[in-house]
Formats: C-alpha cells, structure tokens, sequence
C-alpha cells in the first residue's frame, strides 16, 4: 500500500527516550506544541493509573520539520524523554558497562525469569532468543502508546485543517455501563440532552474515567476501587468517533485498502486490545436487515440517511456519516496478587513477576485509540486529496 503518512518510533519503557519520524505531512500546516503536550497529559490521566504518571510528565521536542510552528514538508522527528531513566542509566544502557559488582547487582535487581501471564514474556523469550525477560517487557510496555500518541496528534492537527474532528469516551468499565449514547446527524445525544463534537469532548475530558454520564463515571471509580483492593485490575469498553469525513477514503477494489480493515487493525494492536466494533458492531448479530441498514431519505435536497449502525463505513469506505469505533481493553495482567507461573531460569512453578501497574488503564486507551485512528485517516486523506502543502491540498479538497 502506498502510504502518504508514515511514521517509525523507537524507545523503551526505561530507556533514555521515546522517539517518532513522520514522513509525508506537506507544507504549511499549523503544528502546535502545546496541543501535543495537551493530548499527552490526556493519556497519563484516569482513575486507576499506577505510581508511573507520578514519575512522567510526558512533554514533546520537535527535532525537525517544523519551522516557527509550521511544517515544512521534511520528515518531523519528535522525541519524548523518560524522566525514570535516571535510575535505570546502568539497566537500560545501550553502551556496554563495567561489570563492577554494583552495577552486576543493579542489572541483576531489574531482570526476572518469571513469566507474566497475559503479557509477551512467553512467545517474545522463545521467539527472540531471550533468557532475560526484561528486554520483552521494555519495548512491549504500552509506554510506547505515548510517542503514538504523539504522532497522532499531528495527524488530528492535519484534520482540524478541514474540521475534521474526533473525540473519545469510555462507556464500560467492569459491568458497570453508561447510558445510552445516540450520535444523530454529528450530535451527541444523551438523557435528552445535545452536545456538539467540542462539547461531548470537553465533558469526556473533565470526567477522570473519560464517561460523558457524571453519574455513572462515580460508579466507574468504585468498580476500580474494589479492584484495587482486591489487588486484582480491571478492563473496559470505549469509544471513538470523527466527524465530518468525506465520502470515499479507503477503497472496496482489495482488501488491504478497506478503510474499516486499517481502523481495526490500527485499534486491535494497542496493547491489552481485545476486540474492536465499527458502528452496531457485535450487536449486528442481533438485527435484521430491515433494522441494520442506513435508509437513504432526501433532506433539502441532499441525500441523508435515518440511522448510522454502519458507523459511518459502508464497504470499505467512508460514507460522510459520523464514524463510530468501539473498543474493549483487558484488564492489565500485572497485578499486585500475581498468577501461577513458571520460572524460566529452573523450569520451577512459581508466582508471576509483578512491576508496577495501573488498575485500569481503558480512559488512557481510548485517547491512545483516538490518535491511532487519526493516523489512518490522516493517510487516507492525504491518499485521496494529496499534494505537497496545505494550500495545494485545500483546492483539491474544495473541488
């Protein structure tokens, strides 16, 4: 596939920094720092996050690519520095260190051999070669989401550009549910109440789980403090939606360019992702198809539709209805009561290795799925109204 938004990263949990270079953002565009540094403090937020965000205060560097607070059309490099790296220097050292016994004793401290249930400790030691768990856990610790996070608050900037907006929300957290939520014609609605797009993000974000119903964000906290105290974690759902899409990103012509096939992928493949909905989702099983589809009805003129159970993507492509992509996170397998294990080292059943560890982490989900989502539809965009500044790219647009 040939993409016009691509990004690397590189960085561990404990290493030095968190590193992103993003090629394909053309000229002109508006980059604010502050608004990544904005999402970045929205991802460290929620009730239940670990003794971690008391150490991180993620802030952004922009290396390259951006000149007094415009993109230049070069290749943007960000970086995000971990503060905890200063007592990790002989751990996490890319250099070779002296084998004093102090430093021995230090490594030795950070290494384990017991594998955590639920984690990449099992298939990563076999399939790398490691004996030392500690180099699996670095780089497959979701503290890799930050820089993502990064990267996708460039890609939502883009968007802003064409008011293209999104927001994210948490509706489940254990067996505890939100009301309902209906989303009609780009409003968000809820116990007869209508926000726009701005108004339901601001109301997500002033709640420390995320859910738009105050209500029920209360029960939210009490399902994760009885977790907490049952030195157990705790899962949940969420949701994510853009507005104002235009018709057509992706394509029905070959599987890989399917729009709603990216999307899954990019949201299944957040650490602790179990499923992944567009639209009714798994509730489609339920419908028949005089209740699942869109009707198309003339409104002024224009074609509209009476419902969105396809949230917003019919196949492959986006239809310009509000899209719609619902998640569910795991709950965290590190946990202060550890699972039945074995230990590598002497083949011995044990209890699993416990670091440090949220009991839940699903409000940090959903911002991190929002900036994934923004990476695939940046690139969509990008694919179908491309060229190499933002003024290019807005006659494009408006023809």
């Amino acid at each position: 596939m040939n993409k016009k938004f691509r990004f690397l990263t590189s960085g561990e949990s404990h290493g030095k920094c968190l590193n992103a270079i993003i090629e394909g953002v053309p000229s002109g565009f508006p980059i604010s720092v502050e608004e990544i540094n904005h999402d970045l403090w929205s991802r460290q937020q929620g009730y239940g996050r670990g003794g971690r965000m008391k150490i991180e205060s993620d802030k952004v560097e922009i290396k390259s690519g951006v000149r007094h607070g415009i993109s230049t059309g070069a290749p943007i490099c960000l970086e995000i520095q971990n503060r905890d790296f200063e007592n990790w220097k002989i751990v996490m050292s890319t250099e070779p260190v002296e084998l004093t016994d102090e430093n021995i004793t230090k490594i030795q401290e950070k290494s384990f051999t017991k594998l955590r249930p639920g984690h990449a400790d099992y298939a990563g030691a076999i399939k790398y070669g490691f004996d030392d768990l500690r180099n699996i856990l670095e780089r497959s610790s979701a503290r890799k989401t930050a820089i993502e996070v990064a990267v996708g608050s460039i890609a939502k900037q883009i968007l802003k550009q064409f008011n293209i907006l999104g927001c994210s929300t948490i509706t489940q957290i254990g067996n505890i549910q939100s009301k309902e939520l209906k989303i009609e014609n780009g409003k968000f609605i809820f116990d007869n109440k209508t926000f726009s797009i701005e108004e339901f993000a601001d109301l997500c974000e002033k709640s420390e789980v995320r859910c738009f119903d105050k209500e029920i964000s209360d029960k939210m906290k009490s399902e994760i403090d009885k977790a907490k105290e049952e030195g157990t974690t705790i899962g949940g759902k969420f949701e994510v939606c853009y507005n104002n899409l235009p018709v057509g990103l992706g394509s029905y012509v070959h599987y890989d360019r399917a729009i709603d096939g990216r999307i899954a992928q990019a949201v299944m493949s957040i650490p602790a992702v179990k499923a992944v909905e567009i639209g009714a989702g798994v509730n489609s099983a339920t419908l028949k198809g005089k209740d699942m589809h869109d009707p198309f009805v003339l409104d002024n003129g224009k074609i509209a539709r009476t419902s969105n159970n396809a949230g917003g993507i019919e196949g492959g492509m986006t239809n310009g209805e509000t899209l719609v992509v619902k998640g569910t996170m795991k709950a965290i397998p590190t946990m202060k009561s550890p699972l039945p294990t074995v230990d590598i080292k002497d083949m011995n059943e044990s209890q699993a290795h416990f670091e440090r560890s949220d009991t839940c982490a699903a409000p940090s989900c959903a911002v991190v799925a929002e900036a994934r989502i923004a990476i695939v539809l940046v690139d969509e965009f990008l694919n179908k109204f491309g060229g190499d500044s933002l003024k290019e790219i807005k006659a494009h647009y408006e023809r």
